[in-house]
């Protein structure tokens, strides 16, 4: 079951995360392969997800 579903209109290059849920466990997602640790808290899981979809800082 997702519980927070890919945001739709983002850049094309923009990597698009989601949460899963599994038992009590939640988990980010993103459409090029990543994932995130499994989360009893699914408030930090979608902090995992807004930290892999962040730009790296500039060099």
């Amino acid at each position: 079951m997702r519980d927070d579903e890919p945001r739709e209109g983002a850049h094309p290059h923009r990597h698009l995360t989601s949460t899963a849920e599994r038992g009590s466990f939640c988990s980010a997602r993103c459409t090029c392969g990543w994932r995130g640790p499994a989360r009893r808290s699914r408030d930090l899981a979608r902090t995992d997800a807004r930290t892999h979809e962040a730009p790296p800082p500039p060099c």
